[in-house]
């Protein structure tokens, strides 16, 4: 089983959805934030779920799905450990933050 570890961009863009949906909904942030965990829970048994988005040297960035949502993470080589790098809505550039 790996670790999970969200790293504090991932905990920003987390609270920046949650603030937006919240403006309009606040019951629908919780859900969506919940449901956005949950999903990256899976990781921590099935860190390679996700498809991937590019390899280097310290390992794979990948991609999981969930609803608009993209949860970006690295799976590192040859460590039991997955960084979760940021969560994004499925309509940005996520090229721009991994260039």
């Amino acid at each position: 089983m790996a670790a999970l570890r969200w790293t504090s961009e991932a905990e920003t863009w987390l609270k920046d959805i949650h603030d937006y949906i919240a403006h309009d909904n606040p019951s629908a942030a919780a859900r969506v934030l919940e449901g956005i965990y949950r999903k990256a829970q899976i990781l921590s048994s099935f860190h390679d779920i996700g498809y991937i988005y590019r390899s280097g040297e310290e390992g794979e960035i990948r991609i999981l799905l969930y609803g608009h949502y993209r949860i970006a993470y690295l799976r590192r080589t040859n460590q039991n450990l997955v960084d979760i790098l940021g969560v994004f809505h499925g309509s940005l550039d996520i090229d721009r933050y991994f260039p």
